[in-house]
């Protein structure tokens, strides 16, 4: 999967101005157990360099995509980081691993509840969930030292910026 990301970086090096990425960012993906973050039926998948399908009409983003998006985040030591769209969990935890604070929110109870009880069971205790939407953010703790959407909106939201 690594060699993937790097392949795939290499290759949209002019679109996304990144000709490597960080190598915490790689370090903290080799990490996570992603297929941990997939449904059974799908884990001979999990490190497949493409999006797969978590329940609910969602999926768990493509290895490239979340080195990529964790990288542009340019994240220091200890970040405060709030996440819109948990999903699997699997962002968090990549940005767990780099020693990131996260707040992570998620619209649809069902994935909400799974991914507090995946937070739980592999040690990633120290991020906090919950369900609602991140529309309006997470006020209570901000500011944050970057924000990072992996859900769809149409525009970005104000409380957001």
């Amino acid at each position: 999967m690594l060699q993937e990301i790097e392949a795939d970086t290499r290759l949209t090096a002019r679109q996304t101005g990144r000709k490597a990425l960080d190598s915490r960012v790689m370090a903290a993906m080799a990490r996570v157990p992603r297929h941990d973050f997939v449904p059974p039926e799908l884990r001979r998948h999990a490190y497949d360099n493409r999006p797969l399908p978590i329940g609910y009409g969602q999926t768990i983003s493509q290895p490239y995509i979340v080195a990529l998006m964790t990288d542009l985040l340019g994240l220091g030591a200890a970040a405060k980081v709030l996440e819109i769209g948990t999903g699997s969990g699997y962002q968090a935890a990549v940005l767990s691993e780099l020693g990131a604070r996260v707040f992570t929110i998620e619209i649809i109870p069902e994935l909400g509840s799974d991914v507090a009880e995946r937070f739980a069971k592999l040690g990633y205790s120290e991020i906090a969930s919950r369900v609602g939407d991140g529309y309006y953010g997470w006020e209570e703790e901000a500011p944050f030292d970057a924000v990072i959407v992996t859900a769809a909106s149409p525009t970005i939201p104000p409380p957001l910026v």
